[in-house]
């Protein structure tokens, strides 16, 4: 994923709207760890879907997942986090250009708008393209954001989570960053300093689509659906909320600062 992201890329996208894509995701982490009670989980599970739908989806599932402390529920909490935000994302693939097109945005605002909402990144190519090359282009520069902000999450995350096992007496303290987060700090900067060829942009993309699909396989043999069924309907509320919500603060965002 570092790959994917230069500095020039986001600065192109101007303060407005890179402020407005920041507050978006810290607000959704915030929405779930705060409406997480009405599911009777913990806070964790709030940050962690919160974070999945405010990020990038299942990568970002994965990143979060691994820096909270393992419960007896992790890996469960985990797949159901994936598929949930998975299925919403493809969902909003196919209604979002649509609802772009009520708003009645312009290829630019839509690319935004798309950008700015959709979990994953295939979904968000999926959606700016089926409405624009230039509502793709700026799609996919917003959702790089998105994505860049995984480093900065994570590091509070681990801050909050060091503080956390400092008060418990015989808790292992997490990391400041784990490895990943340094790799894929260091190829963003690398990325963004030199000029890389393609086709080894190309070759790292289809590394980091390997890597995610044997990730979630392997979360997925430890987990059985029964054990999904058992979490109920207010773990999949909350994902929806958590989408909406995202959805309605960047349009009345894009609408405020008319972006």
């Amino acid at each position: 994923l570092g790959l994917r992201i230069t500095f020039n890329e986001i600065a192109a996208l101007g303060p407005a709207t890179a402020g407005m894509v920041v507050v978006g995701v810290v607000a959704t982490i915030l929405f779930g760890a705060l409406f997480v009670r009405f599911t009777h989980a913990d806070t964790r599970f709030g940050i962690l879907t919160g974070g999945a739908t405010a990020i990038c989806g299942a990568s970002a599932a994965l990143a979060i997942a691994a820096v909270l402390p393992k419960t007896p529920t992790h890996e469960r909490d985990t797949s159901f986090t994936i598929i949930g935000t998975t299925a919403l994302s493809t969902i909003a693939m196919v209604i979002y250009p649509i609802v772009a097109g009520a708003l009645e945005f312009s290829h630019h605002q839509a690319g935004i708008f798309l950008g700015g909402t959709i979990h994953d990144v295939a979904q968000v190519v999926g959606a700016g393209y089926s409405v624009s090359k230039e509502a793709g282009d700026m799609a996919t520069i917003t959702k790089l954001l998105r994505v860049a902000m995984l480093l900065p999450v994570i590091l509070c995350l681990s801050i909050l989570m060091r503080r956390e096992a400092a008060t418990q007496p015989h808790a292992k303290k997490p990391p400041l960053l784990p490895w990943f987060a340094v790799v894929f700090a260091a190829l963003v900067v690398l990325n963004s300093l030199i000029s890389l060829p393609k086709p080894l942009l190309d070759a790292a993309g289809n590394v980091s689509r390997f890597a995610l699909v044997m990730a979630i396989s392997a979360i997925g043999m430890k987990t059985s659906l029964k054990e999904l069924t058992v979490l109920g309907f207010r773990p999949v509320a909350l994902l929806v909320a958590e989408t909406l919500f995202l959805a309605v603060l960047i349009v009345v965002m894009m609408k405020l600062l008319h972006v």
